[in-house]
């Protein structure tokens, strides 16, 4: 069912529309093949990207779409309620877009953004590596400055979404010691020495690759750096707290996908002859996986709106992503669990949307990483 959105402008009624449309027809028409068969959705993004929904909030004087926050969310959630893997890569992309747009001089904005934001370029964020996930203070791979003013990349990075097929990295390597020694770079997906590992096998989303990359000397120009040398770390941080609701978003979008597919199921099936969802038991589950869901949404759309009005917003950033991302787990077990037997099987989508959640508790920092982050507020 179309969730009944309160939005600030009819221009951004008529963008909720575009997306569903573009969803229905791209996404939701492709995401059975894909996840099944665990390809890649070749030319999707383009589409994407053609539509203008890539950039959406980023300064149109940027070549971005302009609009605020709270929009682009409920853009990547109805994005997500179709197909969870490409909501979640595209805010990954927003994500690598953020370093050149926010950090970035004018002359680095005018030569690469415009065929980001357009989706003409894909891509991805390579921060975590194999020992340095949570602990992104303790990561290994160096950039090296040589004398010609360029940078040569070497070590290994994990978990990187879009790892292979994105057209660009936000890449994140030490070029000193201790926290203050991390360092930004704009980095190309074709660069020579950057190779990529097998695809990760996967729980879910199966149908973006995320993967491992090996630098091997591989030469960066120095106009690629992103902001000053050492600033890496609270680029990076400041890009996560967005990501965090590009997230919160996307757990919202697979959990109102699960209410939807328990709400339809409950209302067809009888027992006892009458529908299920007659029946007091399950009705309250339906009704509290809603109030699950309408909490999630509440929880990250005023976070967006603080980060709309140019105020505090990363202990908020991290609670919409801890409710929102607990509130889809919790949904989607109990979608399996409505449509009973038939939740444990693939003749039903139920399944996928469980196992979706899971990770969505994990990256971007894991729950455990936002309980900590929170209380650390409190502790200042």
């Amino acid at each position: 069912m179309a969730v009944d959105r309160l939005l600030p402008t009819d221009e951004a009624r008529a963008l909720i529309e575009l997306t569903r449309d573009v969803a229905d027809k791209e996404l939701a028409t492709r995401v059975d093949e894909h996840e099944r068969s665990e390809t890649y959705p070749e030319g999707l993004f383009a589409t994407l990207g053609e539509t203008g929904l890539l950039g959406l909030p980023y300064p149109e004087a940027l070549g971005g779409g302009g609009q605020p926050y709270e929009v682009y969310l409920q853009v990547l959630e109805e994005l997500a309620a179709r197909w969870a893997a490409v909501a979640v890569a595209v805010s990954v992309h927003g994500l690598s877009c953020f370093p050149v747009a926010t950090f970035g001089t004018t002359e680095q904005q005018e030569q690469w953004l415009p065929r980001m934001l357009a989706g003409e370029l894909i891509g991805g964020y390579s921060l975590s590596e194999p020992q340095a996930g949570s602990d992104a203070a303790a990561l290994r791979c160096r950039a090296e400055p040589d004398d010609d003013g360029n940078y040569r990349i070497t070590g290994e990075k994990a978990w990187i979404t879009h790892g292979g097929k994105a057209d660009f990295y936000a890449l994140f390597a030490r070029t000193g010691e201790g926290s203050r020694g991390v360092s930004c770079f704009l980095a190309p997906g074709s660069a020579d020495g950057l190779t990529f590992g097998k695809p990760e096998e996967k729980m879910g989303l199966h149908g973006i690759p995320t993967t491992s990359a090996t630098w091997d000397g591989a030469v960066l120009e120095g106009d690629r750096r992103i902001g000053d040398e050492g600033q890496g770390l609270p680029i990076a941080f400041a890009a996560l707290d967005s990501g965090r609701l590009g997230i919160a978003a996307c757990a919202t979008g697979l959990a109102q996908a699960a209410l939807d597919a328990a709400v339809d199921y409950a209302n067809e099936r009888q027992t006892f002859g009458k529908k299920i969802v007659d029946h007091q038991g399950l009705g309250f589950v339906l009704a509290d996986m809603a109030a699950a869901v309408d909490s999630a949404r509440a929880t990250y759309l005023d976070a967006a709106r603080r980060r709309d009005a140019g105020v505090d917003y990363g202990r908020q950033a991290s609670v919409a992503k801890l409710v929102a991302t607990d509130a889809a787990m919790k949904v989607t077990t109990d979608a399996v669990q409505v449509f009973g037997g038939y939740g444990y099987t693939r003749d039903f989508p139920v399944e996928r949307y469980m196992r979706e959640a899971k990770i969505m508790q994990i990256f971007e920092g894991t729950n455990q990483i936002q309980r900590l982050v929170i209380s650390r507020h409190f502790a200042r």
